[in-house]
């Protein structure tokens, strides 16, 4: 049986991929090497690519295996066809002016006894 490798699964180290974004010196599709593999909860890469430019810092989502690069394309242009779902008001938005607490965490009453300073100085 075939052993299929995910898309989002970790890259190893030798492994050949391909840049699926426009990268600093490296144009989209170029094909590289993972040189060396570094992160704890955010595992980053460094890519040898075959026009002579070398790039660390690279995260999963700029890289896919050389096989699966249809496949990447496959569901790229399907992501961009999808229909966005509009974003419904919430009763905030709707809501007319605010007292200008603004969501702070600064208590009412510090904020009432500061707008009640700046009225008393001219300054409101």
């Amino acid at each position: 049986m075939a052993k299929t490798v995910a898309l989002d699964a970790p890259f190893r180290k030798g492994e050949k991929v391909r840049a699926t974004t426009d990268l600093p010196g490296v144009p989209e599709g170029t094909d590289g090497r993972v040189k060396l593999i570094n992160g704890v909860t955010w595992t980053r890469y460094w890519v040898f690519f075959d026009n002579g430019v070398g790039l660390g810092s690279l995260d999963h989502r700029q890289l896919v295996r050389r096989g699966q690069w249809d496949e990447h394309l496959e569901r790229r242009s399907t992501a961009a066809q999808a229909p966005v779902a509009p974003v419904a008001p919430t009763d905030d938005a709707t809501a007319g002016p605010s007292d200008g607490g603004g969501g702070s965490k600064v208590p009412d009453a510090l904020l009432e006894r500061a707008r009640k300073r700046r009225e008393a100085l001219g300054k409101a």
